[in-house]
């Protein structure tokens, strides 16, 4: 496994410093994003497909440092029924079609999450039982037969046209896709290409386990973010873990995402990153920071050290 950095914890670096720091902290890979929910400060995909001269710039950059691009980003919901959707969608196109053109195999995103009914204006995650009420099993078919099918076989294609082999699909809540149930209902749909980008932190707080999860996962975990959550004590206790507070009201959540060994240990990191690898990837982790309990740079390098120490060489 190789270390990398989604490069948007140092949106406030230029692209040249953001590449020194990345040095510095010894990782060998960035993940960046193209657009999406993401201001993409360091390589937006619509800005570098206009301008190829900054683009052959931005590579020669990277390259000069020794370093590698693990993977381009775009995440967001491109199955919003609004505005927001259809700049998402052609966000996600760009930054494939940005992808193929310099190489690059693999594109983080997320599944999208549509409306539940057609004329809808908003966004519905439909995650109460389907045996009540009546209407919830045809909601349940739309979203997935009516506007996700459809979408991810067209991306499929167009990954086939430019030449990248792998969507991995963050396990994001409010999206389709958010566990391993939800990522084998699309991928057994449109076909191998489509995997998840395991993330740790999301399934932690779902309730669900991460080691448990990658070994049902397989060959459909495409990559890996090196991300942890902390289970607040006390707090969860009272009102559950469907936390609605503000991300920076760290005080008062039942959960919060920490730097990587503030919410399990290195023990747990280890066990984790064995089975990823035994399950046969062996391919970049990505740390991804959104510690709001510490200094953004104790978080990151806290977080790398840990990183470093217990991913699977």
């Amino acid at each position: 496994m190789k270390l990398s950095i989604c490069t948007d914890v140092m949106a406030d670096l230029s692209f040249t410093e953001m590449l020194d720091k990345c040095v510095a902290l010894g990782v060998e890979g960035i993940e960046m994003t193209g657009g999406g929910w993401s201001p993409a400060p360091h390589f937006r995909a619509d800005e570098l497909l206009a301008d190829r001269s900054l683009l052959a710039s931005r590579l020669k950059e990277i390259d000069a440092r020794g370093l590698k691009i693990a993977t381009l980003n775009c995440s967001g919901n491109p199955l919003d029924p609004g505005e927001l959707g259809e700049r998402h969608r052609g966000e996600i196109e760009k930054t494939i079609r940005l992808a193929g053109e310099i190489g690059v195999k693999r594109i983080v995103t997320m599944s999208g999450l549509p409306a539940a009914a057609p004329g809808d204006s908003v966004p519905n995650w439909l995650v109460y039982t389907k045996s009540w009420p009546d209407e919830m099993p045809e909601r349940d078919r739309y979203q997935w037969e009516d506007c996700a099918f459809p979408y991810w076989h067209g991306l499929v294609r167009l990954a086939d046209e430019v030449g990248v082999e792998r969507f991995a699909l963050e396990n994001f809540s409010a999206m389709l896709v958010w566990n391993p149930q939800t990522l084998f209902r699309l991928r057994d749909e449109v076909g191998p290409k489509v995997g998840m980008n395991l993330d740790p932190s999301h399934l932690f707080w779902m309730g669900a386990c991460p080691i448990a999860a990658a070994r049902a996962l397989g060959d459909a975990i495409h990559h890996c973010h090196g991300k942890d959550t902390r289970i607040e004590r006390g707090l969860a206790d009272v009102n559950g873990l469907l936390e609605l507070a503000e991300v920076t009201d760290v005080a008062n959540r039942a959960w919060n995402y920490v730097a990587v060994g503030a919410g399990h240990d290195l023990q747990w990191w280890k066990e984790f990153f064995s089975v990823v690898r035994m399950q046969g990837y062996n391919d970049w982790v990505s740390l991804e920071m959104e510690d709001f309990t510490m200094s953004t740079e104790a978080g990151i390098q806290s977080s790398i050290d840990a990183l470093k120490q217990t991913i699977s060489r």
